[in-house]
């Protein structure tokens, strides 16, 4: 598994991923596809120009999700969000949590921000324990809007001045 930034021509995977109603269970249900198309273009563009770590996680040639952190403008009042996304015939196979922490390590070497917020449905259990197991510290729940509508969320937040504990010893990994 490794990272690379999205391109233009990644099209088809986020069609799939953002236009799937099983995909996007957890986020509201599927975006409409021109949506999607010109979402790709944007993010591409952002990843170029450093704006936002906009990845696609890549297994043996194949796209198998995409991971993103998105950075706020230094004075625009908001936080540093990570979220991910892995099709359903990669799931199961840890490439979420990898790519995360891959993520991760890159902001904290690069100085990209003090503090990282995440927020998975409360639903989603695989990616409340993406964050758990990375050492995110869960800040209660809240509603969030998403693609215009509204779901509720667990409030996770990672430091990104020290590495993350592991969960089963507290201690740095």
């Amino acid at each position: 598994m490794f990272l690379r930034d999205v391109l233009a021509t990644d099209v088809e995977a986020y069609l799939r991923m953002r236009c799937d109603p099983v995909m996007m269970a957890e986020l509201g249900g599927p975006l409409p596809a021109a949506h999607v198309a010109r979402q790709v273009c944007r993010d591409a563009q952002l990843a170029a120009d450093g704006t936002a770590l906009i990845k696609m996680i890549v297994v043996d040639d194949a796209v198998a999700g995409t991971v993103t952190l998105w950075r706020p403008a230094p004075d625009d009042g908001t936080a540093a969000e990570i979220g991910w996304m892995v099709l359903p015939e990669f799931q199961g196979r840890g490439l979420a949590k990898q790519g995360v922490r891959t993520l991760l390590d890159q902001a904290r070497a690069e100085g990209r921000g003090d503090t990282v917020h995440a927020f998975p449905a409360v639903t989603n259990d695989p990616s409340n324990g993406i964050c758990r197991a990375l050492g995110f510290t869960l800040r209660g729940e809240e509603n969030v809007e998403f693609n215009d509508q509204v779901i509720r969320t667990r409030h996770w937040t990672l430091e990104l001045a020290r590495p993350p504990e592991r969960p089963e010893t507290g201690l740095p990994r």
